[in-house]
């Protein structure tokens, strides 16, 4: 007899990343949520909505607004024994606890001489699109990647959005995760059974022989329909979903590069100083006499996100302008 196909089932990427959350509390008794408005709010976008009556307020904490108090107190918490999930709201409030992330968290393990480690996850919203400003538009993931001691996330699929976190609570050191505000309404189905998923590698998420694409979390979309529409101009594009970027996974980057001898690295950070320059440098360092034209990057341009929506439209990464990079990279 033939194998049962796996049992589909219709979610969003909110569900999934709750659904995981779920099943982190239900597995691991020392976990607990904390954050703003998470509780009787049910989360600034929706995504614990109805945990604090499943699992109660010792469980599902709500803060005050001291990003720097409440990741402290995660933090102290991991040290301690228990499994702290902090949710920091957007990632630009991120920066108020930026001294805790940077100068405690990611050090402690380093300065105890191994005597104590930080089992922390944090999860907060990046990225820009639905009109917030520059105030709440940021995608700060890169400046995070530039720091020692931490493992960051960007889960893009429903399968990462639920299954990284699992993983992440298994970690014995921080480890941050960047969910891109854009996918949250996301919808389709995922496996019933999915569960803990690979956080070390990059994934393959479609082959191609003349362009590596490399992207991660919000992008990965864009990125994908834009290789749909250049299959139909007869350039084949590979596309590579980061997923972690810190480590980042070279070998997989440095085998897409070394096949298909060409690179477009797409990100909604800003240019300057992002994590596209340092996986364009890497790219030069490992594989530059695989290339057979310059490394080229997508990201956002220069400047504070701005509120009206065909100038927020303008300043992101768009799938036109992916294709064009693109084309200006093979010589179309």
């Amino acid at each position: 007899m033939s194998e049962r196909a796996p049992e589909q089932v219709a979610t969003t990427y909110r569900e999934a990343v709750r659904a995981g959350l779920r099943e982190a509390l239900q597995r691991e008794p020392r976990a607990f949520l904390m954050g703003e408005d998470i509780g009787r709010y049910g989360g600034c976008y929706a995504v614990t909505k109805g945990m604090l009556d499943e699992f109660g307020p010792e469980r599902i904490r709500d803060t005050p607004l001291s990003e720097s108090g409440f990741v402290g107190a995660g933090i102290g918490a991991a040290m301690a024994g228990m499994r702290p999930i902090v949710e920091v709201m957007t990632c630009n409030f991120s920066l108020l606890c930026l001294d805790q992330i940077l100068n405690n968290a990611a050090t402690i393990r380093h300065m105890s001489g191994g005597q104590f480690s930080v089992p922390i996850v944090i999860r907060m919203a990046t990225g820009a699109g639905r009109q917030l400003a520059a105030q709440h538009s940021h995608s700060l993931e890169g400046w995070y990647a530039h720091i020692p001691g931490i493992r960051v996330l960007a889960p893009a699929t429903l399968e990462d959005g639920r299954g990284m976190l699992w993983t992440a609570m298994n970690d014995p050191d921080p480890v941050l995760i960047f969910e891109n505000i854009m996918l949250y309404n996301m919808g389709g189905t995922i496996d019933a059974a999915a569960g803990a998923v690979d956080i070390d590698r990059a994934v393959v998420r479609r082959p191609g022989r003349d362009v590596s694409l490399l992207t991660y979390g919000g992008s990965l979309w864009k990125t994908l329909e834009a290789a749909a529409t250049l299959k139909e101009q007869g350039i084949d594009a590979e596309v590579i979903d980061l997923r972690t970027l810190r480590p980042l996974d070279d070998a997989t980057i440095m085998e897409s590069v070394r096949k298909t001898r060409r690179a477009v690295i797409v990100d909604e950070g800003w240019r300057s100083g992002s994590i596209s320059a340092e996986i364009a440098t890497r790219i030069v360092e490992q594989a530059f006499w695989s290339l057979d034209a310059p490394i080229t990057r997508v990201c956002t341009e220069e400047v504070p996100i701005p509120y009206p929506k065909h100038l927020e439209d303008a300043a992101l990464p768009s799938r036109e302008k992916i294709e064009a990079a693109v084309r200006k990279v093979v010589g179309r």
